[in-house]
């Protein structure tokens, strides 16, 4: 028995299924995160996160959030995981309690002081071992779970085969990064961006330095040549799609994208993607087949170029970005379905972004539904015809060409 926590050590930890872990940087994005397929959203509260950039939660949304997902069956995780100095864990306690009181499931920690802390006032709340410890072997991994921790998540930097290894040794739930921005540095130890702006990147302010452009200069004198890029620092981004198998066959628990910066198109369609996949293999291992419409729709929200981070190999120089990045986004986010009338096949939708009829636009819905079409005569909310839908949060009435049903998102062609 852990002594600080009154819960049991040695109990089996494994997921029947896994789990699928999706961002949510505020309540609009953690309501389409579960939407379109999440079993599990993180976020942050308005303190002891590392993104204190994003939206983040007060406790009121927070309890929002929960009952939402709930009518789902999902779950809300909580990011905690600053690196505390002395005055940050004043009010640590109460934060805390606050988190259990809403309902929230886990929160995800860094710091044993935060560790202990919600383990002694809130025993309500799970708590998973944070990214930021930059854990990767076995025996660091059985530490934590004799501490109590039913959940670690592991660095970014663990290969497959150490991830079999920590399973085949300890009995936990692991929790892995698949998608999303990787560190130029390793996981959590970098200092750049407190160097160059005194912004404490294990405080929540990192300001993404390494993703600057940079000349490059001996003593004073550039040596950029006329023509040449400006110089980054920056890693391509983490895209696992095409090996589910591999994952699910290591005993990964818990599936992890990053992105609580990232847009409501973003998280709606990697998440989509992600679970189509999961959900195929789960029901049909020997007959998985990978899905080339899964790697187009991750294509088609805004990414870096992807590669398979430390899953297979060390990555090399071949693996950051030195120049400018190899494609735009082929589509933009123009608007959400709030409605939809089948006897006259008209749908309600706010703007996201200007578009116009004639436009080409894709309609995308949960579980891989999608269809493109050309826009034809857009209308008010008063029925007066429009040229464009020019305006933030528009109401537009519009005529789709399949039936499509509210939460379903409308994307434009860019390129």
């Amino acid at each position: 028995m852990n002594a600080a926590s009154g819960r049991p050590a040695g109990k089996r930890y494994r997921l029947d299924k896994p789990e699928l872990l999706a961002p949510a940087g505020n309540l609009e994005k953690l309501k389409f995160a579960v939407h379109y397929g999440a079993d599990a959203v993180y976020i942050g509260g308005q303190k002891y996160g590392l993104r204190s950039n994003a939206d983040n939660f007060s406790l009121e949304e927070m309890k929002e959030g929960v009952e939402f997902a709930s009518r789902y069956g999902a779950k809300v995780f909580v990011a905690t995981n600053i690196y505390a100095h002395q005055e940050d864990l004043a009010g640590i306690a109460d934060y805390l309690r606050g988190l259990e009181s809403v309902g929230i499931s886990a929160i995800i920690a860094a710091d044993p002081a935060v560790v202990e802390t919600a383990m002694r006032v809130a025993p309500g709340l799970e708590v998973h071992l944070s990214t930021q410890q930059s854990t990767m072997n076995w025996q660091a991994v059985r530490f934590w779970k004799e501490e109590g921790l039913p959940r670690v998540v592991l660095a970014r930097e663990t290969s497959m085969d150490e991830i079999r290894e920590i399973k085949r040794n300890v009995d936990i739930e692991l929790e892995v990064f698949i998608h999303g921005a990787m560190c130029s540095s390793v996981s959590g130890r970098c200092v750049l961006s407190n160097h160059f702006t005194d912004r404490d990147s294990n405080r929540g302010g990192c300001c993404q330095s390494c993703r600057w452009k940079y000349d490059l200069h001996e003593g004073e004198q550039s040596v950029m040549g006329e023509g040449d890029n400006p110089f980054t620092m920056g890693s391509k981004d983490l895209c696992m799609i095409r090996h589910i198998p591999d994952l699910i066959d290591a005993g990964v628990d818990s599936f992890k994208i990053e992105g609580r910066m990232k847009s409501i198109h973003y998280v709606a369609s990697v998440v989509n993607a992600y679970r189509q996949a999961i959900d195929a293999y789960m029901t049909d291992p020997l007959g998985y087949r990978l899905k080339q419409e899964w790697v187009d729709e991750i294509g088609k929200a805004a990414n870096r170029p992807l590669n398979t981070g430390f899953f297979y190999s060390t990555p090399g120089a071949g693996e950051h970005i030195y120049e400018p990045e190899e494609k735009p986004a082929p589509y933009d986010f123009a608007a959400v379905v709030t409605d939809y009338e089948p006897a006259t096949g008209m749908a309600v939708v706010q703007q996201r972004s200007p578009f116009k009829p004639g436009m080409e636009v894709e309609f995308v819905g949960p579980g891989g539904r999608a269809f493109s079409q050309k826009l034809e005569e857009l209308f008010d909310d008063e029925g007066n015809r429009l040229d464009a839908a020019r305006h933030p949060l528009q109401t537009i009435r519009l005529r789709t060409d399949r039936p499509v049903a509210a939460w379903d998102i409308m994307r434009k062609k860019t390129l």
